[in-house]
């Protein structure tokens, strides 16, 4: 089987040669990797690796005035702001160099009026969209392809702030789903006119929503169930449409919410941060593993960045005995992305033990 087909009979339950391995890096990552195989780029590197990587597809925003960035978190810095108008602080921790948002430029929001002149809402008409075509047809004849990245409550957390976002769910619900609606809205227009474009070559979309913590959820049930389970549920829908499958992205202990976002139809669930509360890989399997796909796994915390190769080779021995046990149903990679500083021994562990 070819890098492709592995990745689709994982993700239609058909029997695979082996267990796929995916790959997900920071740029000092890619560079270390692209060193260690003398390569030119990152599909170079990928196919050193003999990874089955998921190929991402960012949409790019386009902006006459240049004060906002590339687009959504993924996409190429060209500016000092994102899409969403949020700005970006430039910061090193050690070996790493990422953009941080600053202050949220929406905090002093108080009513819909205030949502209505906010200046930084994107424009449907200003993506990327040939760009972002492109790229999927270059990819798609030889690894799967996933995008756009899309968001609901980690872009509202970055408008308003992480601490008054959480207060919002509280005091304020109502101004919540007045600035959920604008943010649906755009995405999904979006979406809409990327999928008309490029469906037929795309495989699956990354709904990306952090709904937990390390050792429980960043908001209460109810308040999911309100503001993002039918917005959800409509995503899911509009992806299923289309003939697409649903990648839905959150780290941290989110086990209370696996069933409900189930049952609104996502199809894999990443990136299965065990280490947290309550996020046993045996449990998972056995509770979701018939329903849905697990991508992800490989401790990034720990085993990854300190431990040792065979460190890294029993955890990877024990995903594919939990969440892969059946044989089917299991992507490895790593818990979200390899950070800068990780020995490349460690990676080129993690990618021979799950090949093995």
């Amino acid at each position: 089987m070819n890098h492709r087909e592995r990745i689709l009979a994982t993700l239609a339950r058909k029997p695979v040669d082996r267990c796929p391995v995916d790959i997900w890096h920071t740029p000092e990552v890619v560079a270390a990797l692209q060193r260690h195989f003398d390569a030119p780029d990152e599909f170079a590197m990928w196919r050193a690796l003999d990874v089955d990587k998921m190929v991402w597809v960012f949409m790019e925003y386009l902006s006459d005035s240049g004060e906002h960035a590339g687009s959504q978190v993924g996409a190429t810095k060209s500016a000092s702001r994102t899409m969403w108008g949020v700005p970006l602080k430039p910061t090193k921790a050690g070996e790493a160099h990422y953009d941080e948002f600053g202050e949220a430029p929406m905090k002093d929001a108080e009513n819909e009026a205030d949502v209505d002149a906010y200046p930084w809402w994107p424009d449907p008409d200003r993506f990327d969209y040939a760009s972002a075509d492109l790229l999927v047809r270059n990819a798609h004849q030889e690894y799967a392809v996933i995008g756009p990245w899309v968001s609901f409550f980690e872009i509202y957390c970055q408008v308003r702030g992480l601490e008054q976002a959480l207060m919002d769910l509280i005091l304020d619900p109502d101004l919540v789903d007045v600035i959920l609606d604008r943010i649906e809205s755009i995405q999904t227009e979006m979406m809409k006119r990327f999928f008309a474009l490029s469906a037929d070559a795309l495989d699956l979309v990354f709904i990306s929503d952090d709904i937990a913590g390390q050792s429980n959820l960043l908001m209460s049930p109810d308040s999911w169930r309100r503001h993002l389970e039918p917005r959800m549920k409509r995503w899911c829908k509009l992806v299923h449409d289309h003939g697409l499958k649903v990648f839905y992205h959150t780290d941290g202990a989110a086990e209370a919410l696996i069933e409900p976002l189930v049952q609104c139809g996502i199809d894999v669930l990443n990136p299965i941060q065990h280490a947290c509360a309550g996020m046993s890989t045996a449990t998972l399997k056995a509770k979701y593993g018939k329903r849905i796909i697990f991508h992800g796994g490989v401790d990034n915390q720990h085993v990854l960045p300190f431990g040792t190769p065979e460190d890294v080779r029993a955890e990877v021995r024990m995903l594919k005995q939990t969440l892969g046990g059946d044989g089917q149903g299991f992507i490895c990679s790593s818990c979200h992305n390899i950070q800068a500083g990780t020995p490349v021994e460690n990676i080129l562990a993690m990618v021979e033990e799950a090949k093995r």
